[in-house]
């Protein structure tokens, strides 16, 4: 079932690329941008979170934090962040159950990988509703950052 604006987020604690928890709770009293990609060191992700990590500055200026969200390790997730400098949380989603809570989770991926997460952006704001909600099928496609921006500045 897809997410749509004005419902409540779903809560989660998943494991940060340096294996410490995070909780969407963390943010309560913040806005915050989450982001679901499909694979690490592929080039559309790696795209789409330099694009986030260049502009940072810019959503932490709106009350606004970020997290990215794969079913990649936490190891493979670290080493992601480490070489491309990212300054927000990579969580990983191993086991998926997050992906699929948010409507974000592909059956069959490419190479016939299944249970790979789909490109989404999800704004949540402070009291935890969902104020902008955008799944792509198709991963080659970047969220629309002008939308998230223009979500972010009416908040």
């Amino acid at each position: 079932m897809a997410l749509k604006t004005g419902d409540k987020a779903p809560l989660f604690t998943l494991h940060a690329s340096d294996t410490k928890e995070v909780s969407l709770s963390d943010y309560s009293g913040r806005n915050v941008v989450v982001l679901f990609f499909p694979l690490a060191f592929t080039g559309t992700c790696t795209e789409e979170l330099c694009t986030m990590r260049d502009a940072l500055g810019e959503f932490n200026g709106m009350n606004t934090d970020v997290v990215a969200i794969s079913v990649d390790s936490p190891f493979t997730l670290a080493k992601f962040k480490e070489v491309e400098n990212f300054n927000f949380p990579l969580l990983s989603d191993f086991n998926k159950e997050v992906s699929r809570q948010y409507g974000s989770l592909y059956d069959t991926f490419v190479f016939g990988m299944e249970g790979v997460s789909k490109r989404s952006a999800f704004v949540v704001d402070a009291e935890g509703i969902i104020r902008y909600a955008e799944v792509l099928e198709s991963a080659g496609d970047l969220p629309n950052f002008a939308k998230v921006k223009e979500t972010l500045s009416a908040l």
